[in-house]
């Protein structure tokens, strides 16, 4: 298989590091709009090529688009214009404004609506690492919209990785992911704005934190070229979910206000139950 990457960052780099390694893929073209992201590609022997989106889209069995989700929306209409029978995927976390786009074009058949749920706080082709979805949750949306020869071969792509594959239409695909992916997100990019905010000393940051601490803000270093898009895709459900996020923490606030450390420990256990649901 031949097989584009259209955006060779995070998740377009590491899906071809991965489908080059396991077979699937026996040669990689890669399309971005940075040259020096090509060049970096190139360099890391992530792609075998880089080359123009016409050129690209004509040689592939497969095309994989990897942009930030706003470019996305333009992007996949300019491949769907493109293409004849080849199957084309993105791997965008958000999907209800992005099926809306494409939801009348008549080469909308050989596209496959897919999410592969795993991704790091880092960012570009440097951050692109193997084994990044190895043994996660891939969402495939709309499917009854998608020719079934298409299906089954994006199905191949991803059990080859391999994937779970879980099904879902656009709508309850966003409101999804906004509880588990962009609240979290939003969480981590306000506690770090927070902790900047009343501790001016960066340095004493940095001694005094620990594990915890580290985990909890990781996500706060991701790009603002990925995030912001996302956002203003899912405004609707993001909203919705942080009004019961900033419920909860005013709930904390206001038992710490009344000396409640019963209830507080109450709540904690309540939470605790997670860990069934996250092993």
């Amino acid at each position: 298989m031949v097989v584009t990457i259209i955006g060779v960052g995070l998740i377009g780099g590491s899906l071809a590091i991965t489908i080059k390694e396991n077979g699937f893929a026996s040669h990689i073209i890669g399309v971005d709009a940075s040259e020096e992201n090509i060049d970096k590609a190139l360099r890391r022997r992530i792609i075998d090529e880089g080359a123009s989106l016409e050129e690209a889209a004509h040689r592939s069995d497969i095309i994989v688009v990897a942009t930030p989700v706003d470019a996305m929306k333009s992007v996949l209409i300019q491949v769907l214009d493109l293409v004849d029978q080849q199957v084309v995927l993105d791997v965008g976390s958000t999907k209800k404004a992005l099926l809306a786009t494409v939801k009348s074009h008549p080469k909308r058949g050989r596209y496959v609506a897919t999410h592969p749920m795993a991704g790091t706080e880092f960012s570009g082709p440097e951050a692109a690492i193997p084994n990044l979805f190895d043994h996660k949750c891939t969402v495939f949306c709309d499917i009854e919209d998608s020719d079934t020869d298409a299906i089954d071969i994006a199905k191949l792509l991803y059990a080859s990785i391999p994937m779970t594959i879980t099904y879902l239409d656009a709508h309850a695909h966003d409101i999804h992911t906004a509880y588990v992916s962009h609240i979290s997100h939003i969480s981590s990019f306000a506690l770090a704005l927070t902790v900047l905010e009343k501790e001016k000393n960066e340095n004493r940051i940095f001694e005094l934190a620990s594990g915890g601490f580290g985990s909890t803000v990781r996500l706060a270093k991701s790009s603002p070229d990925m995030w912001t898009p996302i956002f203003r895709q899912n405004r609707d459900n993001v909203l919705d979910v942080l009004d019961e996020h900033i419920n909860s923490l005013a709930r904390f606030r206001s038992l710490l206000i009344k000396n409640d450390f019963q209830t507080i420990y109450e709540l904690i256990e309540q939470a605790n139950t997670i860990r069934k649901i996250l092993k």
